[in-house]
This record gives structure tokens, C-alpha cells and sequence, in this order.
């Protein structure tokens, strides 16, 4: 929680891994985030935003954005604003997903991969895939509002064997346990 329990305002997510070895083609992550609206949160997504595209209302958008993994520390970086989101918005679910289109990568195939959820210095949530590593996409944290409208931060490190467009359909939805 963020201070003086106002919930959470804006967040960063930061996406790094390491570029493919010399001669291999590039490795290309992406980060992903899908808004669900209060009245039906684990429905379809409203909108998703990823690498070529920002939240129709400039609240979620990325600063950052890698096809090879190359630059020093997080070479990804999504910005959420979510002090600002509408009121008719109850969930946003964070992911990360391997693009497949030179063959199958998991988790387990790209060096150094680490994502990290932080508000201004704080780091909320660090993860390294490992326990996702037979995965070519994960979901990461879920933003929800609180009883007192606030946002919250939940882990929901969850692995999935999808390619983008899959994902960010799926990437919300309850799985059973």
C-alpha cells in the first residue's frame, strides 16, 4: 500500500532479460496489461494495452519498449496511472508473454529474465519466472479496487502456453484450481 493508505496511484512494471546470444534470432518479451471493468471483472478485457498501443485515455502506456532485450537493466517499462482510471474500471491484470515467431521459447530459455513492479521507489512485487519456466506467458500482479475504492496490489504469478493474441484474451480469466 502506498501512502497514507490511499491505495495505489501509479506504478511502474520493468521488464528486462538478456539479447540472444551472437547469431541466434532476437528474443522479443513483451508486457502486457488487460482493464476489466467493475461490473464484470473476469469478463473480456475492455482494452489491452502492449508494445504498439497505450490506453485510450493515456493511463496506461509504455515508456519503454524492447524487441531484443539489449540496454542496460529493465529494457521495458509500462507506466500505470491508476489514481486516475475510471470508476467504472475494478481490475487490471499485468502480464508478460514471449513472442513465438521463430520457434517455441519458454521462461526457461531466456537468460536473466526479471520483472519488477514498483510506485516511485518502492518496489512492490520482483519476480524472475523461475517458477514459470515451462511458460511462454505469465501473468504477473492484479490491480483490483478495494471495499473503499482504492487500488490494490496482488501477486498472480501464472504461467500460460500462449502466443500474444491469446494471451492478453485469456490472461484475466479465473483458472481453476
Amino acid at each position: 500500500m502506498s501512502s497514507a493508505d490511499k491505495g495505489l496511484r501509479k506504478v511502474e512494471v520493468r521488464l528486462k532479460w538478456d539479447p540472444s546470444p551472437f547469431g541466434e534470432p532476437p528474443r522479443h518479451l513483451d508486457i502486457v496489461a488487460a482493464t476489466y471493468s467493475a461490473d464484470d471483472p473476469q469478463g473480456r478485457p475492455v482494452y489491452v494495452v502492449a508494445y504498439d498501443s497505450r490506453s485510450p485515455d493515456g493511463t496506461i502506456n509504455m515508456t519503454r519498449h524492447s524487441q531484443t532485450g539489449q540496454g542496460f537493466g529493465f529494457v521495458e517499462v509500462m507506466v500505470l496511472e491508476l489514481d486516475r482510471l475510471a470508476s467504472s474500471f475494478g481490475r487490471v491484470v499485468v502480464g508478460v508473454v514471449i513472442h513465438q515467431d521463430r520457434g517455441r521459447r519458454t521462461f526457461g530459455d531466456i537468460e536473466n529474465a526479471a520483472v519488477l513492479v514498483a510506485e516511485k521507489y518502492t518496489e512492490l512485487l520482483a519476480d524472475d519466472f523461475a517458477q514459470v519456466a515451462d511458460s511462454t506467458a505469465t501473468t504477473i500482479a492484479e490491480f483490483a479496487r478495494n471495499g473503499s475504492g482504492e487500488w490494490e496490489l496482488h501477486e498472480m504469478i501464472r504461467g500460460f502456453d500462449s502466443a500474444p493474441p491469446a494471451f492478453a484474451m485469456e490472461m484475466g480469466a479465473i483458472r481453476p484450481t
